[in-house]
């Protein structure tokens, strides 16, 4: 099963459920959902605040991957997350198609896209990614500035 925990700008001190219910969403996560969740994010300043990964621990105790936690966050690790070199601007390209106006457009034309995602297309970003997978190991984590992902 696919689990997704999306952006939601927590504030200091704010559970994940206090932050869905003040942009109101519902949020289903509790101790038995997030019990082998993990949780990722990037090495950014505010992302490795003492009281941001305090706040994560929390939550997700040590299934968090960011940098200054046992599972850092990769060297180049846009070179080798499927979401950050081909996904986002991917869905991005074709959300922004017909010029969006409202939230709700955009949310649905966000739906609209991933729901069309072929198998194929996924076949092809797992082929690729294990091929930066294997260039990342043999290259002792060089640069990875041969591969060019092409859908």
């Amino acid at each position: 099963m696919l689990q997704l925990i999306y952006r939601c700008d927590i504030q200091e001190r704010e559970t994940l459920e206090e932050c869905e219910t003040r942009r109101n969403k519902t949020c289903s996560l509790n101790d038995e959902a997030t019990a082998e969740l993990w949780f990722q994010q990037d090495g950014a300043t505010c992302h490795t605040a003492r009281a941001t990964i305090d706040l994560l621990k929390d939550t997700f105790g040590d299934r968090l991957i960011l940098r200054f936690v046992p599972v850092n966050w990769p060297p180049r690790s846009c070179d080798l997350t499927p979401l950050d070199y081909i996904l986002w601007g991917y869905v991005k390209s074709l959300i922004c198609a017909d010029n969006p106006q409202t939230l709700d457009h955009l949310e649905d034309n966000i739906r609209c896209v991933i729901a069309d995602i072929r198998p194929q297309m996924l076949e092809k970003v797992i082929e690729n990614w294990t091929s930066r997978l294997n260039y990342i190991r043999a290259s002792h984590g060089s640069p990875m500035q041969e591969i060019i992902f092409k859908i």
